[in-house]
């Protein structure tokens, strides 16, 4: 036994001396080129579009603020920011959130239920691939082509208007008109429907079978399954997506402005006046003002949404 000990460790010596000897360079040392490499080349496709964004956004932002807080002739003031509680610089900012509002609670109501007979209804499987693309191109349809769609389907002489005249009904004699705040909404609606529906059917989709299955398994109602189980899990989506959809209206320019241009004051057409030279207003930097007031809630808008999308992340896994 100990001769065949002695042995085995005669055959493995001269097996060690038979190996190869590695130079020295190459042993120790860690493989790390490859990933410094990468890093390199992530940091070279990085860094210039940080810089683009600083150059044409955090720069701009910048001089916007201290122009804001900055007083005609020099030194710091609140005079701007003040401004933006009185006359006509609250009501567009009064109007604008009133549209944004009644815009995202039309989309969201009529999106959710939408989305939800596309993606959990009985229909065929071609409806929902159909409808995506749909909203993807209705979602992104606004500005002056928007406009003048709803004035010749709503307008005072459009189609609709003329055809319900015809049938004896004559919505402007009943104080409707597609120039107004209500009709703005409407108008915003045609681009909010659809950004909803597609914002809200990936959360659709994680609402899971076994979970409906296991709460009738328990003895629960559909409607005891929706209460306690289907919009626990839709709210964090729901109101992220309305948030998302009310951002979107608050920062909405041509559509308002091919519309309602003097008629109705809202904030974006309000800054559009000073930077057109169309001088609305005695002191220009108030448009300073105006802007960093929107950025402000347009901030504070992702945000929030931002934190919805984290909560409702773990559902969607």
């Amino acid at each position: 036994m100990t001769d065949e000990v002695v042995q085995d460790n005669d055959d493995l010596m001269a097996l060690e001396a038979d190996a190869p000897v590695l130079p020295s360079r190459l042993i120790g040392r860690p493989r790390r080129a490859p990933r410094v490499r990468r890093g390199l080349l992530a940091w070279l496709v990085v860094v210039p579009f940080f810089a683009y964004a600083a150059f044409f956004m955090a720069v701009p932002v910048v001089a916007l603020v201290i122009k804001t807080f900055q007083a005609p002739g020099g030194g710091f003031t609140l005079d701007q920011v003040r401004a933006l509680f009185h006359g006509q610089y609250r009501l567009a900012y009064v109007s604008s959130i009133e549209v944004s509002v009644t815009s995202a609670l039309i989309g969201t109501l009529f999106g959710l239920f939408v989305a939800y007979a596309a993606v959990h209804g009985r229909g065929p499987r071609w409806i929902q691939p159909l409808l995506t693309t749909f909203c993807g191109v209705a979602s992104n349809f606004a500005g002056i082509p928007l406009a003048f769609a709803f004035i010749a389907t709503l307008g005072p002489t459009g189609v609709v208007t003329l055809l319900l005249n015809h049938a004896g009904l004559d919505i402007y004699a009943h104080g409707f008109t597609i120039f107004s705040l209500l009709g703005l909404s409407l108008v915003y609606v045609y681009f909010q429907l659809p950004l909803m529906i597609l914002v809200i059917a990936p959360a659709l989709e994680g609402l899971r079978a076994e979970w409906r299955e296991a709460a009738e398994n328990l003895g629960a109602t559909q409607s005891q399954y929706w209460w306690r189980v289907g919009l626990p899990v839709l709210l964090p989506s729901l109101a992220g997506a309305m948030v998302l959809l009310f951002g979107n209206a608050f920062s909405a320019y041509a559509t308002p402005y091919a519309l309602a241009s003097g008629g109705i004051t809202l904030v974006p057409t309000l800054i559009g006046s000073v930077l057109s030279g169309n001088v609305v207003i005695a002191n220009p930097r108030l448009g300073d003002a105006l802007a960093f007031g929107m950025i402000v809630i347009v901030g504070i808008t992702v945000l929030l949404y931002s934190l919805l999308q984290r909560r409702a992340a773990k559902w969607l896994r």
